[in-house]
């Protein structure tokens, strides 16, 4: 695609106008959470129960100290003014203000949301969104899913919202949300409400505004108001926002309350006023008139709107959200709605490749709407948290150990890309390098800010460690923030706007959390790195947070391949500033021989029990360093021996002759340690490949083929639909390993974790994961890059048939995009054998990514909106759409990057 016809793409203009010009398109979006009760934040527990201390049952009625959340909701970036939708159809025991879930203690695999709601459509400046929220109209099962769910063990299925039957007969309302921008502060709302069933049926929708408790802390006493300034319209006072007014079609009657906790509900207390919180829920649910304030003024106000939907019929509220006046407020209302959703589909036809059939164009457009609804303004200032727990470890209020004491120097106040709204409403640092890959297609400069924003001294702990995620922001996640900023800097560069700023600010920081992993995670200085679970929940044998219950220290695969990969990551990043500045050839050659130390390391030369590869099995394990001295492998199958693969780099040829100095540095260190570099690449070619390629790799072409023969078993990782994260060989062959008289097991688990290990909301013993897959499709393009055409492998493992890696990449794309797309029998995989999602044509082409996949047949789960790191097969697709083989093996990396973006990256180009 020309640079004129990005350009000349109305979205692209506000993205270009919103970077160059300050023009606030972001402002507004869809920045509340979908659960802000049962966090971290919220928790001022003496015990650290966050899911107890602050219920769903409470949160109608309580208000919130650090973010708000709503059904389908949307506020500024800061989250002061708020709005979303309340329902009640007249059946339910609450006013549904949000979703409901179940805690982590009441579902049989963790947390988990149980309500069916979607991310349809979404521009990166939120110019168009859509969303759809499915609510029965009988009585919601609320009870029934705590129960049932809570008397289920591990080793049964979950008991979901369709198992109920609440939907057996369509008795239900499809409520679609759509918003579109007229400008940056003024936003057209259109609910449009569908009756599915057989019968006439009554909803309320009660489309609610109101700003976020600010002023209840004893931090800031200014209380904004929201007050009616006429017969359906709402007016807003905020003192660090514009004046906004709602205007409300049809004059509705107008709800006023306070966004204050109603005390004398949940504590028996007096409250300061008689306004509360659940105000709305009294009036509509209980009929309570006193309710609400008379006086039509408060900080909560809500359009009461009662709609008699006929079978099979829909009846449609419009509202305007705006600091402009207006002289008629729904002039041109849905005109401008059908400009905004053409504008939109203008802006994925150009982004998407045209290859891409009408499925695959259905996923991967709801991929990246996905990525961009699951945006969350994220407010937690520690030092302020720490001081009302009487915990800050500066001030003297130390009362013992609080969570995250250690973090004092924390404020964290921006719009971030969150895993999962609901279940996962705060960040996680190796989630969101993730999620960057995909946010670059279609808003480049929100994914650099997310990236540089984990560096900056605000996240960032003093001693470099990067925050892992709230409930311990010390934990460790993986280092794959440097992999990430060269990714974005790469397609940058190649569009000719090299952002050596961007890169040099992200390698300062990278260079302190580098330090911080050598510093902090080689107990030994063996240049073995440990880490703890580093994302990997239940994958180990024990708890690898924890203290091992044989003493002694976890010399981890996966945590050592991490590090070589961030060496190989830094190393690239050094050399392109080493174009601007010779002083970093030096840097370069120190990420040079750390390499070179960790993948020596992993397998040293002659016959040792005590390293990481296994010679007789041809695969990595974990090592356990005990007391006494002595070591063993733990000879588990499992993704943890398939990441040093991913520790796989290739150079251009030409890289050898621009950095003389790196050069010399080199060759000292070959010929200092000529055993080393021998034992690395016993190969005819050593490091030379495909025209003249360099490799930096862990496994040289012997350990490559014999890693290769697990991958592609389909007895032991190559599953229908992707890599599985623990061998299917233990299905049958469990390992076992005694401390004592307790036995350690590690089986085979397609679906879901029959052990409560990381909370068991996720299980990483057999189950499919999106990011895992693609670094090993990222490893199998790079080693095709150096090997070439002439290096096969047998794909499957044991078929006779023989691939190129490039092929096995293929081979492997299709496979993980075939999970959410309809397959011959008209089936998607992500969906199973769920009939109402696979059949009715008001479900089967609402896209749901979760956050694993079935093992052995793709059948998404847990956390239901894990669109975040899976949105990334929006990616998978895209790329294999561009790129045949040839172009991948002859066309230098960054041209043809260049080419990949002039077809599909937005927010680029001016």
């Amino acid at each position: 695609m020309a640079t004129k016809d990005i350009v000349d793409v109305t979205e692209q203009k506000r993205l270009n106008e919103a970077r160059e010009a300050g023009i606030p398109w972001k402002k507004w979006g869809p920045y509340l959470s979908e659960r802000q009760w049962g966090t971290v934040r919220e928790d001022y527990s003496q015990d650290g129960n966050a899911w107890d201390y602050f219920s769903h049952d409470q949160s109608r009625s309580r208000a919130y100290r650090w973010g708000e959340d709503g059904l389908g909701g949307i506020s500024d970036d800061k989250q002061r003014l708020c709005f979303a939708l309340a329902l009640w159809n007249e059946h339910d025991p609450i006013l549904k203000e949000r979703l409901f879930g179940l805690t982590n203690s009441e579902a049989n695999h963790g947390e988990d949301v149980k309500e069916y709601y979607f991310y349809i459509d979404s521009t990166p400046t939120h110019s168009y969104m859509k969303y759809l929220y499915k609510y029965p109209q009988r009585e919601f099962p609320y009870r029934d899913l705590v129960e049932t769910n809570r008397g289920r063990s591990r080793e049964e299925f979950e008991y979901e919202l369709l198992d109920t039957g609440i939907f057996d007969d369509d008795r239900y309302f499809d409520v679609f949300l759509e918003y579109a921008k007229e400008g940056p502060d003024d936003l057209l709302i259109r609910a449009t409400v569908h009756n599915r069933g057989p019968e006439a049926a009554r909803l309320r929708l009660l489309p609610t505004l109101w700003f976020r408790n600010t002023w209840s802390w004893g931090v800031d006493d200014r209380k904004p108001s929201l007050r009616e300034e006429a017969p359906g319209v709402i007016q807003a006072s905020h003192h660090e926002l514009a004046e906004y007014r709602l205007y409300c079609d049809g004059n509705p009657e107008l709800l006023f309350t306070e966004n204050e906790t109603n005390m004398q509900r949940l504590w028996g207390q007096p409250n300061a006023s008689p306004y509360v919180k659940d105000a709305f829920h009294s009036y509509v649910v209980s009929g309570d008139a006193g309710a609400v304030n008379p006086a039509r003024v408060g900080t909560k106000a809500a359009a009461h709107y009662v709609l008699e939907v006929p079978a099979g019929g829909s009846k449609t509220v419009r509202l305007r959200l705006t600091s402009a006046r207006p002289g008629k407020a729904f002039a041109g209302f849905d005109a401008s709605f059908e400009k905004r959703h053409n504008e939109a589909d203008e802006f994925y036809q150009r982004i998407t490749p045209a290859s891409l059939n009408e499925d695959q164009r259905r996923v991967h457009r709801q991929a990246l709407a996905g990525m961009l609804w699951s945006k969350q303004f994220y407010y937690f200032d520690l030092e302020q948290w720490l001081t009302e727990h009487n915990s800050h470890p500066m001030l003297g209020t130390g009362e013992g150990r609080t969570r995250n004491m250690e973090w004092f120097h924390m404020l964290n106040a921006d719009v971030i890309s969150m895993p999962d709204k609901w279940e996962y409403p705060w960040y996680a640092a190796w989630d969101l390098a993730f999620h960057t890959l995909a946010l670059s297609m279609v808003d480049f400069d929100f994914a650099k800010e997310q990236l540089l924003m984990m560096l900056r001294s605000l996240y960032f702990h003093p001693n470099g460690q990067i925050p892992a995620y709230e409930w311990n922001f010390s934990d460790v996640n993986p280092p794959v923030h440097a992999w990430a900023t060269l990714f974005l800097f790469r397609i940058e560069r190649a569009l000719g706007r090299a952002d050596m700023r961007f890169l040099e600010r992200s390698f300062q920081g990278l260079m302190l959390n580098f330090n911080w992993w050598v510093n902090r995670k080689d107990p030994s200085g063996r240049n073995l790195f440990a880490g703890g679970f580093l994302g990997l929940d239940n994958i180990g044998v024990f708890d690898r947070s924890a203290q091992l219950p044989t003493g002694g220290t976890l010399e981890q695969a996966d945590g050592t391949a991490w590090m070589a990969f961030y060496c190989q990551c830094m190393l690239q990043i050094a050399l392109i500033l080493c174009e601007y500045d010779s002083m970093y050839e030096e840097v370069a050659f120190n990420f040079v021989q750390h390499f070179m130390w960790i993948a020596y390391a992993m397998d040293r030369m002659g016959e040792h029990h005590d390293e990481m590869w296994d010679e007789q099995d041809g695969f990595f394990y974990d090592v356990l360093r005990l007391p006494d001295g002595g070591a063993t492998r733990l000879k588990v199958r499992s993704l943890v021996g398939l990441l040093p693969l991913c520790a796989s780099t290739v150079l251009e040829a030409e890289s050898a002759s621009k950095y003389p100095r790196l050069l010399e540095l080199v060759a000292l260190f070959r010929k200092r340690h000529p055993e080393l570099i021998s034992h690395l690449a016993p190969t005819d070619k050593g490091f030379i490949g495909f025209r003249g390629r360099r490799l930096l790799s862990i496994v040289n072409k012997n350990k490559l083929e014999r890693v290769l023969g697990y991958l592609l078993d389909e007895n032991e990782f190559l599953g229908p639909c992707g890599i599985r994260s623990l061998s299917r060989y233990h299905l049958d062959h469990p390992f076992s390993f005694w401390v004592g008289s307790q036995e350690y097991t590690v089986q085979y688990l397609p679906a879901e974790s029959n052990t409560g290990m990381f909370g068991g909301n996720s299980n990483w013993r057999g189950p499919v994961w999106m990011p895992a897959n693609l670094l090993i499709v990222r490893a199998l393009l790079n080693l095709y890059e150096f090997y070439g055409d002439d290096f096969k492998v047998e794909c499957p493992t044991g078929s006779g048939r023989y691939m190129t890696l490039y092929e096995v990449a293929e081979e492997l794309r299709n496979r993980l995009a075939g999970i959410f797309l309809r397959g011959a029998d008209g089936q998607r995989p992500v969906y199973g054998g769920t009939k109402k999602f696979q059949e009715d044509p008001h479900w089967r082409d609402f896209i749901l990514f979760y956050e694993y996949f079935h093992g052995d047949n793709g059948a998404g789960l847990g956390a239901s909106h894990q669109t975040g790191w899976t949105g990334t097969v929006s990616v998978l697709l895209d790329i294999f759409a561009r790129f045949d083989a040839k172009s991948v093996l002859e066309t230098p990396r960054e041209r043809m990057q260049a080419r990949i973006v002039k077809e599909m990256v937005a927010g680029v180009e001016s």
